[in-house]
């Protein structure tokens, strides 16, 4: 389901140097003009060479020719988000830096006062579907910062570039459909479609055709509104992990002791009862025996000597939500901080742990103060932010990571 990065329109080229020998300035500018409309990149010229095409899908498809018109009559070239269909991320987020910004001391506290605040709607969406209202409250955190992160994107003309020069095109273009069959039928507003490269929008994040097949109008107010509706969030959150196998009164899973030198069966998938775990060694924090008929999997996200996990069908439940383990143990973990339950006690296996999102602002702050150009100081960390800390290590004497972690972020004065 999911997210980002602003978009951008077609990088232009040059002529070479037999431009200089064009004679009088009025050629020279129009030979430039020229050259400029001429150096298009290939993928943009492909985009508007399959927009007519598209249009003429949709219109076929049900949509309105006002609709169609009103979303694609004018849509740029989105360099970014083409390239964030055909490339995988060469950064990839050890899983203690990951917990540590998604599920920090911010994120807790304002998750316990989404649910102060909206106690009546998440009682209501718990009793029609019967899931823990922490679980859909950590979604909605997670997902978009409890409604106030939305995404980079215009989704339309996302779905539009991707659909026409990305990766899995023909499924991007049914996505576009059937964004496009939601505003016209009033769900949400064309401008109000801000969400991910790949099509995810509203406050927790359905891609459309999740949209078309689970959304719930929960407020009753006739329309299907995740981006402005709260109660129609939040709702169609449950109604996704009720579709998705959600167990009412089944945990999602519990931390446990592995013994020392563990060697034996892990993963999600490998589910035997608790109580063949307990007969592998497997025990509970305080060492008490495990048993149960239930069926869990071993879940060791960094190997034997970080925090382990049993891990039930509500899990696995939640994990179809993002189709990754470190999502599911993020919500999964979030959700039960926010019922009062506290840190991991088994510590991750590394010296250098990870930072919540005030000290990765602040290590932007520190970064630029230094002297390094990453840009603007956001909390978010990309390509220009490594580079800066990389450069920062090396300075140190550090090894050379580019990752956010509390050495470097130590070294430059945090606190």
């Amino acid at each position: 389901m999911r997210r980002i990065g602003l978009g951008s329109f077609a990088r232009v080229g040059c002529v070479g140097t037999g431009a200089a020998t064009v004679r009088g300035a009025a050629q020279l500018f129009a030979g430039s003009l020229l050259a400029l409309s001429l150096a298009v990149s290939p993928a943009a010229a492909s985009l508007e060479s399959c927009l007519p095409q598209m249009r003429a899908e949709a219109v076929k498809a049900g949509v309105s020719q006002r609709t169609v018109d009103a979303a694609l009559a004018n849509v740029p070239y989105d360099e970014k988000a083409v390239r964030f269909s055909t490339s995988q991320p060469e950064y990839k987020t050890p899983i203690w830096d990951y917990l540590a910004f998604l599920v920090d001391a911010e994120r807790i506290a304002d998750g316990r006062k989404m649910l102060s605040r909206h106690a009546r709607v998440l009682e209501q969406v718990e009793k029609t579907y019967g899931i823990d209202r922490h679980i859909v409250v950590a979604v909605w955190g997670v997902e978009s910062d409890f409604g106030q992160f939305r995404g980079d994107f215009h989704v339309p003309h996302a779905l539009a570039n991707v659909g026409c020069s990305g990766r899995r095109a023909k499924y991007f273009r049914s996505e576009l459909i059937e964004i496009l069959k939601i505003v016209d039928r009033g769900d949400v507003r064309l401008s109000d479609l801000q969400g991910s490269w790949a099509g995810a929008f509203g406050q927790t994040q359905f891609m459309p055709s999740t949209y078309r097949r689970l959304a719930v109008d929960f407020d009753r107010d006739g329309r299907k509104d995740l981006v402005n509706s709260v109660p129609d969030a939040l709702a169609s959150t449950a109604n996704y992990l009720k579709n998705a196998g959600w167990v009412t009164g089944m945990p999602w899973g519990y931390e446990v002791k592995v013994p020392a030198g563990y060697r034996g069966p892990s993963g999600r998938k490998s589910k035997v009862s608790v109580t063949e775990w307990g007969k592998r060694g497997i025990r509970h924090l305080d060492g008490a025996e495990l048993t149960g008929a239930a069926k869990a999997g071993l879940l060791l996200p960094a190997g034997a000597e970080g925090p382990a996990f049993l891990v039930f069908s509500n899990f696995d439940a939640i994990y179809t939500y993002n189709v990754a383990e470190s999502y599911a143990l993020a919500i999964s973990h979030l959700a039960d901080r926010l019922r009062g339950g506290g840190p991991f006690q088994v510590a991750w296996p590394t010296s250098d742990p990870g930072l919540s999102r005030k000290e990765r602002l602040e290590l932007q702050k520190l970064l630029l103060r230094a002297g390094y150009d990453i840009g603007e100081a956001d909390g978010r960390v990309g390509a220009a932010t490594r580079e800066g800390i990389g450069k920062a290590e090396a300075r140190f004497g550090m090894p050379v990571t580019g990752r956010p972690g509390q050495r470097i972020y130590k070294a430059l004065g945090g606190r």
